[in-house]
Formats: C-alpha cells, sequence, structure tokens
C-alpha cells in the first residue's frame, strides 16, 4: 500500500514533526503559504489555548530538507471569494516564491480552507500544478482521476482513522493530513507516534510523495 501524508501551513511544531518523521523513516508533503513568512520566527494564532508561531523564512530549507514541498497559496485567502485575477496572483506567486526559496519544483497544490470553484481550479492547473488536495474525505479509495480535486483518505486525528484505513487497503493509497499545532500535549505525540509505527510495519507499505500518485503533466 503507498502511504502518503501532508502538512499545513509551516508552524513551529513542524519541526519536532520532521525529527518524527526522520527517526521513523517516514516520507512527507509540507503545504506552505510563502508570502507569510517573515525571517524569523512570528506569532501566528491560537489554537485550543496554545499559541501557533510560524516558521522564519530563513529556516524554511534546513527545516524541510529531505520533505516535499506543496504550494498553499501566497497567503492563504478564501480563493473562490477573490476576484479570479486576484486568486490567480495567489496561485502563481505562492508557487514561485517556493520554487525559487526551496529551489525545486512545486507541483503539488493544497486549496486553502479546503474552498475552490471551477475558475480557481483552472487557475491551478494552468498555473503549472499536478494535483490539488482539498479537505473533503474519500468515501473508499482516492480518485487519482480528480486530479485538481483530489479527496484524501481523512485527517490525522479522524475518530474512524483506522478503519478509514481499512477501506483504503483494497485500493492501494491512504493519504492523510492536518497540521502539526493540533498536537496539543504529549499524549497527542506519542499516539500519533504510535500510529507512525503502526503504519511504518504494514506489510508492503512504502511511503510516497501525492505526485507519486499522478502522471506529473498537469491536466
Amino acid at each position: 500500500m503507498k502511504l502518503v501524508q501532508c502538512w499545513d501551513d509551516g508552524v513551529t511544531t513542524d519541526v519536532r514533526l520532521v525529527a518524527l518523521l526522520r527517526r521513523h523513516g517516514a516520507r512527507a508533503t509540507f503545504n506552505l503559504n510563502a508570502g507569510l513568512h517573515a525571517p524569523e520566527r512570528r506569532f501566528g494564532w491560537r489554537h485550543r489555548d496554545t499559541e501557533v508561531w510560524r516558521l522564519g523564512r530563513d529556516e524554511l530549507r534546513e527545516v524541510y530538507q529531505g520533505f516535499g514541498i506543496a504550494n498553499h497559496t501566497l497567503t492563504h485567502p478564501h480563493l473562490e471569494q477573490l476576484p479570479i485575477a486576484a486568486a490567480r496572483a495567489e496561485i502563481v506567486e505562492g508557487r514561485a516564491r517556493l520554487q525559487a526559496l526551496f529551489d525545486q519544483p512545486v507541483r503539488g497544490f493544497v486549496y486553502p480552507f479546503g474552498s475552490f470553484d471551477g475558475a480557481v481550479v483552472q487557475a491551478v492547473r494552468a498555473a503549472g500544478h499536478v494535483y490539488a488536495r482539498t479537505t473533503r474525505a474519500a468515501e473508499a479509495g482516492i480518485d487519482t482521476a480528480k486530479t485538481m480535486a483530489v479527496a484524501p483518505s481523512c485527517h490525522f486525528l479522524a475518530p474512524d482513522f483506522w478503519q478509514r484505513f481499512e477501506r483504503a487497503r483494497p485500493h492501494g493509497v491512504f493519504w492523510f493530513w492536518g497540521h502539526s499545532y493540533e498536537l496539543v500535549d504529549e499524549a497527542m505525540w506519542a499516539a500519533f507516534e504510535a500510529s507512525l509505527v503502526r503504519l511504518c510495519a504494514e506489510p508492503g507499505a512504502r511511503w510516497c510523495d501525492p505526485t507519486d500518485l499522478f502522471d506529473m503533466d498537469p491536466r
């Protein structure tokens, strides 16, 4: 089975997450907003009484060394609420800045808030992305034919995570996503690591980049 995981927003708790992933040899993709990173770390918002800080732009390459990078727009707006020219700028400039920063192709896209419309889909495709991920969970297998509106298997904190894993098994791909800031205490970190260990031990499982699931020419 192909295992895919991706994490959004470029926050400081990703430092602990990537150390955990490296320890267990698990690949992952991080979905970033290039326009929201100041040179140094800065406060972003609060989640369940915990401060969430964005990573500094000057540390991004080091933190995510060896992991995949995908475009999450320049500044994380609801794209379908913008004039289409502004939405295109968010998409195109977000990708361009990430490619310049990481010196590598950026082929994946994730819709902020999981929201989009037909015009946004066309803009994402035209910008050169191979796939675009939503936040809606697939009921069973992941439909890779819907390259610009891919539904993952589930959020990593889904209460039926392992049931969804079993439903995905016959289809050969299990894809989960989330934000590392949602791991708010040691018990949650330990539970996630236990899930990671279990996934890594799955016979025949291998960690993949989302682009491994799609043709490399956007459509």
